[in-house]
């Protein structure tokens, strides 16, 4: 999961972050809610967690003015107001969730895992990936940058879908040639490197901030170039 953490206490948000992370989750930080505002609407998450008492921006604005940006991300608020009056205010300002503070790590995990889920789906799979301005369907078997369709052959197609599906993580070249080319052994060639460099020509032409990153050592990864 990719989850950003918009909370201005910064030893709760170390805390909440090295926690996400050690149970293998993208974890990432702001610490008021202008900031989160921002980043919020120019990530790919799957789920905000928002703090309720925020500067510049509360946290209730912050969630409602996300909502009027058609930013449909689900929302897990965390307050030290917890009476029912609290929580009604917060779910009708858009929010998904309300979790009173002090809380367990784990039952916050439990509720973020179950937001994902129900945005997912029952199939467990989704069907349309979007990183910044890049856009992929697979029913469709369409991709967009900045609005505009681009042509990628079947196997660009493919690697593609398997780097969005994991955006803001590794993926190893172990895992792309069992995935994409369904090797499982190395055939010793540069086929990533050439397929790769492909897909980078078609989705990175003329951008400054590149999505396609090559992690040297350890191997690609996608993530919005504004970040």
């Amino acid at each position: 999961m990719r989850i950003l953490i918009i909370e201005d206490d910064k030893e709760a948000s170390d805390y909440l972050v090295k926690a996400f992370r050690e149970q293998g989750h993208v974890a990432e930080h702001a610490a008021d809610g202008l900031e989160g505002y921002a980043t919020a609407q120019e990530g790919d998450y799957d789920v905000l967690i928002v703090d309720r008492m925020l500067p510049k921006m509360d946290g209730l604005s912050l969630i409602s003015s996300l909502r009027e940006q058609k930013v449909e991300t689900p929302v897990l608020i965390l307050s030290a107001l917890g009476q029912v009056d609290d929580r009604v205010k917060g779910l009708r300002a858009g929010g998904d969730d309300y979790l009173p503070k002090p809380y367990a790590f784990s039952e916050l995990l439990a509720r973020v895992e179950a937001l994902v889920r129900r945005r997912i789906g029952p199939r467990g799979e989704e069907t349309h990936y979007r990183v910044g301005d890049l856009e992929l369907d697979r029913l469709s078997h369409k991709v967009t940058v900045g609005g505009q369709e681009i042509v990628l052959q079947p196997r660009e197609f493919r690697l593609l879908e398997y780097l969005m599906k994991h955006a803001g993580q590794v993926v190893t070249r172990t895992m792309l040639l069992e995935n994409v080319w369904d090797y499982h052994f190395d055939p010793q060639t540069n086929v990533i490197d050439v397929h790769i460099s492909r897909l980078r020509s078609k989705i990175d032409k003329g951008r400054e901030n590149p999505l396609l990153h090559t992690i040297r050592g350890a191997g690609y990864m996608i993530r919005d170039g504004m970040r």
